[in-house]
């Protein structure tokens, strides 16, 4: 397993001043935002090329959700999602992340119903990733499903709910992405459920229990990277999650050695 991270503000806002620094805290890869990816690719391509930090993933950067309620939004997100997984191929990466949504609505607040229909909503996705499915064969690319908690989305929250999804549109290049934080809020074992659907994951997205950085929560590293071990993984571990502390570099670097120790 490789540990990577995605941007932080106090990183160096050169390209490859980021990728010399991201390689010196420790970290072996890079989750990059997929609109930086699309407008600055000559400088990933030659960051990358300087360093040896792959860009393994791409997260947000795009102006839709998969599952936006509104149609010109899902559309115009379809349509840079596929710039993005091009832009993917050329700089080495495996593909990107896509929630069905993130905080257009949830059933935890108030108005609680929904202005889409269950059967409308998995329409949309289904209908959205079959399109984009199309330009990742193309390019060889994947498109990581990741579910997000119930407080952040109402689609997608458990594992479950992201391979029914795969399954039902029979998809070839959709895989999940299992990310720690919302399965420690949505699943009852975390290493179980990373067991029972181990032939689905392709991607692992790592933060605490509170979505800060990995070491100063309560979830049990040791335990499920040992999981992680066990079922196969060998892929990225990327941090996404936030940084607490008075000097956010210093705590983040404690974060990458902590979480080192267990890959």
């Amino acid at each position: 397993m490789q540990l990577g991270t995605q941007d932080k503000d106090f990183f160096p806002k050169n390209m490859t001043e980021k990728f010399r620094f991201i390689k010196e805290l420790g970290f072996e890869c890079f989750e990059i935002d997929g609109k930086e990816l699309v407008e600055h690719l000559e400088e990933v391509k030659q960051a990358i090329a300087e360093t040896g930090i792959p860009v393994v993933t791409a997260c947000g950067g795009y102006r839709g959700w998969i599952g936006d309620f509104i149609e010109e939004k899902r559309l115009n997100g379809i349509e840079d999602l596929k710039k993005i997984l091009h832009a993917l191929k050329e700089a080495g990466g495996t593909g990107v992340v896509v929630p069905a949504a993130w905080g257009m609505f949830t059933f935890r607040l108030p108005p609680m119903v929904s202005p889409r229909s269950h059967e409308g909503d998995v329409r949309a996705i289904i209908d959205s990733l079959t399109e984009l499915e199309k330009t990742a064969e193309e390019t060889g690319t994947y498109l990581y499903l990741e579910p997000l908690n119930r407080y952040q989305d109402h689609m997608l929250n458990t594992q479950e709910d992201a391979v029914n999804i795969i399954r039902q549109g029979g998809f070839q290049r959709v895989k999940l992405t299992s990310d720690f934080y919302h399965m420690a809020i949505e699943e009852d074992d975390i290493s179980e459920t990373l067991k029972k659907y181990k032939d689905y994951i392709g991607h692992i997205h790592i933060a605490e229990n509170h979505r800060y950085q990995p070491g100063t929560g309560s979830i049990d590293w040791k335990r499920h990277m040992a999981t992680l071990k066990e079922i196969g993984y060998d892929g990225p571990v990327v941090n996404e999650g936030r940084i607490r502390g008075e000097d956010p570099l210093k705590v983040y670097q404690e974060s990458v050695n902590f979480m080192k120790q267990f890959l």
